[in-house]
């Protein structure tokens, strides 16, 4: 089963996703006023259960940023080995991972469009898988890592490139902006290692793939991701952690191919689902 945040009819609801609309469990789950607070609960199971006999609320709805109030996103940089190589700078694979923050603002929903600033029209796209952590934890080990596991998702990591030149150790003005990312479409809960290990990440752009690989390749994979932040700082329900991107970025291409108003990013993990956005310049007064 697929779970999502959405609007419709002027209320923001979440609930489960068929194939002809959206089950609103709102009002079946007041404890929970969002679908962070299920996750936090440990309820998605308990979501299942409620859904399965109900029918479907609305079939004209919006997708939203699938955790809108997610506290706390942290990113892997740099994970595929062809990525590193794209730097052209003659290093190995790291000994540490790269991380950085992004905050929810920076991301939108399946469906709605990614926003190009005014100030800069280097948008870029990085399909990824995203993890939401289920259960918290300190020093977590990576064989008990994906025990730690709720759900996942997709993001396409949007990026501002010159905006993460502004400073010599810090690339979080750049991946910021608000609107530039998406997560979603829906949350798929994870029950089993096979969803996660050798699964294929394709990234198109107007039909054209332009980012293909599999999450065996990472040069650090999920588990061990879980283990080295879970080091530094105790993990919470609800975290999310955007895995890592494989090479093709438009940034890498020569000359570069940012995306601009029209286009249709669409991120696709067999098993997850397809996040699919387009994009358009942001309106200013």
């Amino acid at each position: 089963m697929r779970f999502a945040t959405y609007t419709a009819e002027g209320e923001t609801f979440y609930g489960a996703v068929t194939d002809t609309g959206m089950i609103a469990l709102n009002d079946a789950c007041p404890q929970w006023a969002t679908l962070y607070d299920v996750i936090a609960a440990g309820a998605l199971t308990e979501l299942e259960k409620l859904a399965a006999d109900k029918p479907v609320s609305h079939t004209d709805f919006i997708y939203e940023m699938v955790l809108p109030n997610a506290p706390r996103i942290l990113c892997v940089g740099v994970n595929f080995p062809d990525r590193n190589a794209e730097y052209k700078d003659g290093s190995a694979q790291p000994k540490y991972m790269s991380l950085f923050p992004r905050f929810a603002s920076g991301f939108t929903g399946h469906g709605q469009n990614l926003v190009r600033p005014p100030e800069n029209y280097t948008l870029d796209y990085e399909g990824e898988v995203a993890i939401v952590i289920g259960k918290g934890g300190r020093r977590i080990s990576q064989d008990d890592a994906y025990d730690h596991i709720a759900a996942l998702t997709l993001s396409n990591e949007g990026t501002i490139r010159d905006w993460v030149r502004h400073a010599k150790f810090n690339v979080t003005q750049g991946k910021n902006w608000d609107k530039s990312g998406a997560i979603g479409p829906w949350l798929v809960p994870f029950t089993d290692a096979k969803q996660l290990d050798d699964a294929r990440i394709l990234t198109r752009v107007n039909g054209e793939i332009r980012q293909d690989d599999v999450l065996s390749r990472m040069m650090f994979p999920i588990r061990r991701e879980i283990e080295y932040i879970s080091t530094f700082m105790t993990l919470q329900p609800g975290d999310i952690i955007i895995t890592g991107t494989p090479t093709g970025a438009g940034a890498r291409f020569d000359p570069p191919r940012y995306l601009k108003p029209g286009d249709v990013v669409e991120v696709e993990v067999e098993g997850i689902g397809t996040l699919r956005n387009g994009v358009e310049d942001e309106v200013t007064s």
